[in-house]
């Protein structure tokens, strides 16, 4: 990091993820759920960084770390409006709109402690039932969670 007429400056990753537009409330939610702290590359990440769209955001930048669909499903449930920045050779190759899927498998936990899913070897699989404020649906009870009382593994 490099201090330049009195702004802060972060060194660019020559290939990796940026995920950009996390709801600064949302940072180490991400953080947790993608099991950062279990990675042995370069992380960066900033937070309650201004942002028209947020208020406050935060960001994190990943060197040489990519996400399959699962991973970038995870992210939609705390980050539904988060932004990934795909670098290679340190440019933007690629940008994507994290969206919230439709149907959500074997990434979230069934908040009814009496759902089969808790008792038995079966796979999780939720309908979702608002993309905004990111309430999910479980196919087999029919218990509906929000963002604030989910379980993400």
């Amino acid at each position: 990091m490099v201090m330049n007429d009195k702004k802060l400056q972060v060194s660019a990753i020559k290939d990796g993820t940026v995920i950009d537009h996390i709801p600064a409330s949302g940072l180490f939610n991400v953080i947790n759920i993608l099991r950062l702290d279990k990675i042995e590359k370069q992380i960066t990440f900033g937070t309650n960084l201004e942002s028209k769209r947020l208020g406050l955001k935060a960001i994190i930048k990943l060197a040489d770390i990519f996400f399959v669909d699962n991973d970038i499903n995870k992210i939609s449930l705390i980050a539904p409006k988060a932004k990934l920045n795909i670098i290679k050779n340190y440019e933007v190759v690629e940008k994507k709109l994290v969206e919230v899927p439709d149907t959500i498998k074997g990434i979230a936990k069934c908040g009814n402690p009496k759902c089969i899913t808790n008792h038995e070897r079966i796979k999780t699989k939720f309908t979702v039932v608002n993309k905004k404020k990111v309430a999910i649906k479980c196919h087999y009870c029919e218990k509906i969670t929000d963002s604030a009382h989910m379980e993400i593994f």
